[in-house]
C-alpha cells in the first residue's frame, strides 16, 4: 500500500499563542523540587542525585542530577541539561562525564513524561509515542514533552545561586532543544541541537523507512483520512518556526540539509565548534 504524502504546512498563524499558552501553564505550575542523593549510583568521580519536579498536567518528572565530587572545588557550577533521545530508558551518563569536571560543570539528564522513571501515570509506547495524540496539537504528546524540557531549566533556576550558576545553563538534545531555545532562551546560555524528529518531514518521509520516523508513515497508511490533521499538528512542532524565535546562541550541524535551519537562526546561530 502506497503511503499518503504528508501535506506541506505553512507556519500556523497562532503558533505564538499556542506556545504562550504552554508557557503560561508552566508559570502557574509549582516546580516543587525534591533532591535525593543516590549512593548506589554515586562514585568518587561523580555524585548522582535523583530529582523530581512538576511539569504541566500537573505531571511529576524524574531526572538524574550529576555533580563533580566536592574535591574538585566548591562554588556555583554551570549545568548542561541533556534531553534524551527517542527511547523508553534514560541512562545515567556518568561514564562520559570526566571531561566536564575541570570546567566545574554538572549535568541534569531528564526523563520526560512517558519515559522510564517518569512513566506514572503515562507510560509511552515505543513505537507509538511519535504519533500519540497527533490528531490535534492540544492532545499531541509532544506538547507536554516540550513543557517538560523547559521545566528542567526551571528546576535549575530554582536551585540556590551558590550551587548553580544561573548564567551558565546549557541544553543539548534533538528538536526539543530548539523549542527550549524559543521558550527559555533568555534563561539559558546556549543550545546544541541535532534535529531528528520533526525537521522537514514533508520532504523526508517519502524517502525513509527508518525508525522512529517510520511511525509517521505507518500512521499515514493506517489513517489516511487524518493526513491533514497530522500536518496541522506538526506545524506547531516545526523546528524552523521554533528557531525563528530563539533567544540564545544555538549550535546545529553544518551539513547542507540543515542550511534552512541555520538561515532561520540568523544572529542566534552559534559559530562552529
Amino acid at each position: 500500500m502506497q503511503t499518503p504524502t504528508l501535506p506541506h504546512q505553512p507556519e500556523p498563524t497562532d503558533f505564538d499563542a499556542f506556545w504562550d499558552a504552554v508557557a503560561t501553564e508552566l508559570a502557574h505550575t509549582e516546580v516543587a523540587p525534591e533532591v535525593e542523593l543516590l549512593p548506589l549510583r554515586s562514585s568518587a568521580e561523580a555524585l548522582v542525585y535523583g530529582v523530581r519536579f512538576t511539569s504541566i498536567g500537573p505531571y511529576r518528572l524524574f531526572a538524574y542530577y550529576i555533580q563533580p565530587p566536592p574535591a574538585t572545588g566548591a562554588g556555583p557550577r554551570g549545568v548542561e541539561v541533556q534531553l534524551a533521545g527517542y527511547g523508553s530508558v534514560v541512562h545515567v551518563p556518568v561514564g562520559d562525564l570526566d571531561h566536564r569536571w575541570p570546567e566545574q560543570r554538572a549535568v541534569l539528564t531528564l526523563c520526560h513524561r512517558g519515559q522510564r522513571l517518569s512513566d506514572r501515570p503515562y507510560a509511552a509506547a515505543y513505537p507509538g509515542l511519535l504519533t500519540d495524540g497527533i490528531e490535534s496539537p492540544e492532545s499531541y504528546a509532544y506538547r507536554g514533552i516540550v513543557a517538560d524540557a523547559c521545566r528542567a531549566v526551571d528546576f535549575l533556576l530554582s536551585r540556590p545561586p551558590e550551587e548553580v550558576d544561573h548564567g551558565a545553563i546549557t541544553v543539548t538534545g534533538n528538536d526539543i532543544a530548539l523549542f527550549v531555545a524559543a521558550l527559555r532562551g533568555r534563561e539559558v546560555a546556549g543550545v546544541r541541537a541535532a534535529p531528528s524528529l520533526f525537521y522537514r518531514l514533508a520532504d523526508v518521509l517519502p524517502t525513509t523507512n527508518d525508525y522512529p520516523l517510520a511511525e509517521f508513515n505507518d500512521y499515514l497508511r493506517t489513517y489516511p483520512e487524518h493526513a491533514a490533521d497530522m500536518a496541522r499538528t506538526l506545524g506547531y512542532f516545526d523546528p524552523l518556526a521554533a528557531v525563528r524565535r530563539a533567544a540564545c546562541p544555538v549550535h546545529v550541524g553544518d551539513d547542507e540539509f540543515l542550511a534552512p535551519l541555520r538561515a532561520a537562526l540568523g544572529p542566534h546561530l552559534a559559530p562552529p565548534s
